[in-house]
């Protein structure tokens, strides 16, 4: 292709020629794409020089009882375990009243960020003129969230100069109902930084030449947006549920696992990221921004200066507690949640919730999988259950037949499980 003939403009066939796949590949990413012509219009106008569609599995965790409701929780994951760890620790609590969740807030953030030269009192002294100034400005942009319910809740003059020399920012709150909000809050900050130069200009004691707007973006920092999810029972249940794996004392092990991931930096990111599985997983599912929820969550988790364990376990009056508490920034309306099928379907599945409950829900799911996790490490190990998963799909890339399938299963059910080892146990069974 010529430096000059952009990408984009090529057809999709022409795109996929001019990367040079072989023929098999050429195929694979048509035949991708062709699977599903009522879905393939949709998915080709989310992202641009699109050749063709990756799949990923859409599993459920069935009958997760949460605040005395039954749901079946979709999850789009490639890690095979996930699932399964999530459904086994959903029916394991079932029987001790499911889990118990609680929105602790739906505040989201935003900021206009700028340089003021001049007299920080001045500033100051100006600034509820300049907040009234504002909130006319962008009236017209928050009416319709306003009858939703959401809205602009909060403006802030924030100095910050002490951090960097003439900075300070506009710090604005919202609430956006149902809607994750990137687009009403970044359209909303935008015209208050119009605003605030407007401003500037107009007033006859300010010098405009003296202010420098830089940015206007939304935080997915949103610490003001966060659930709590817990599950408790006696510690005998959860020590007769240790006996039958030969581990004792299983509440105590629970505890202290959580209490390394909340003192060791390096155990405490592997420790968050099997939350992430459960609460990644639900996100996909349903079209919601998994980016902005991880980085969230990561920063949330080293809100005490050290990176820690976003669970908390506890034993109170012979009760094991487990607790999530964190931020989840999430839509049930407008983004791909409502253009994607699938994820409309997902939240189908779920009942059609509101974005506080969606919160509730994706909390269990990052909770249920951190259990099962921290169940495996203090038992039979997390090799054991992931293993056994993996064998079938080292199976499905060797072309291993029904037959050999089955019999690798039994070989391999109190064995190290490898590449390696699979392929020589189908070579002397084909």
């Amino acid at each position: 292709m010529d430096l000059n003939t952009s990408f984009s403009k090529l057809s999709r066939e022409e795109k996929i020629q001019w990367l040079s796949v072989s023929g098999e590949s050429q195929k694979l990413l048509t035949d991708a794409l062709n699977q599903n012509p009522a879905i393939s219009g949709i998915v080709d106008q989310l992202s641009e020089n699109t050749i063709t569609h990756y799949t990923l599995p859409l599993g459920v965790a069935p009958n997760v009882l949460i605040n005395g409701k039954s749901y079946h929780l979709p999850l789009v994951t490639e890690e095979s375990s996930v699932v399964a760890a999530i459904a086994k620790a959903a029916k394991f609590w079932f029987a001790f009243g499911g889990f118990q969740t609680q929105v602790l807030g739906t505040e989201k953030k935003g900021q206009v960020h700028f340089f003021w030269k001049g007299n920080k009192e001045l500033l100051h002294q100006k600034f509820e003129p300049l907040k009234d100034f504002i909130l006319l400005r962008v009236n017209s942009l928050t009416k319709e969230m306003r009858k939703r319910g959401g809205g602009i809740t909060s403006i802030q003059l924030l100095d910050k100069t002490h951090l960097l020399t003439n900075y300070f920012q506009l710090d604005v709150s919202f609430e956006t109902a149902d809607a994750m909000g990137a687009n009403f809050i970044n359209s909303c900050l935008e015209e208050m930084s119009k605003a605030l130069k407007q401003f500037f200009s107009c007033d006859l004691e300010l010098d405009a030449e003296l202010l420098e707007v830089n940015m206007a973006i939304l935080s997915n920092y949103t610490s003001g947006c966060r659930v709590l999810a817990k599950v408790m029972c006696a510690v005998d249940a959860i020590n007769a549920y240790g006996e039958s794996l030969e581990t004792p004392l299983l509440a105590e092990k629970l505890v202290q696992a959580v209490q390394i991931a909340q003192v060791s930096t390096e155990r405490a990111v592997t420790h968050n990221k099997g939350i992430f599985n459960g609460i990644d997983a639900l996100a996909l599912a349903t079209g919601n921004d998994w980016r902005a929820i991880e980085a969230c969550g990561h920063a949330y988790a080293s809100r005490s200066g050290t990176y820690a364990s976003l669970t908390k376990a506890s034993i109170v009056e012979q009760t094991f507690i487990l607790e999530l508490e964190i931020p989840l920034s999430v839509g049930t309306v407008g983004g791909i949640t409502n253009l994607h099928p699938l994820a409309k379907i997902a939240l189908e599945i779920l009942q059609k919730p509101t974005a506080p409950e969606l919160m509730q829900l994706m909390a269990v799911s990052g909770l249920a999988a951190n259990f099962s996790a921290l169940l495996a490490l203090t038992t039979s190990g997390i090799q054991k259950g992931h293993m056994k998963m993996h064998l079938s799909n080292i199976l499905l890339q060797l072309n291993a037949t029904e037959e050999q399938s089955k019999l690798a299963l039994t070989f391999f059910k109190d064995k190290t499980v490898s590449f390696t080892e699979v392929k020589k146990f189908l070579s002397s069974n084909s």
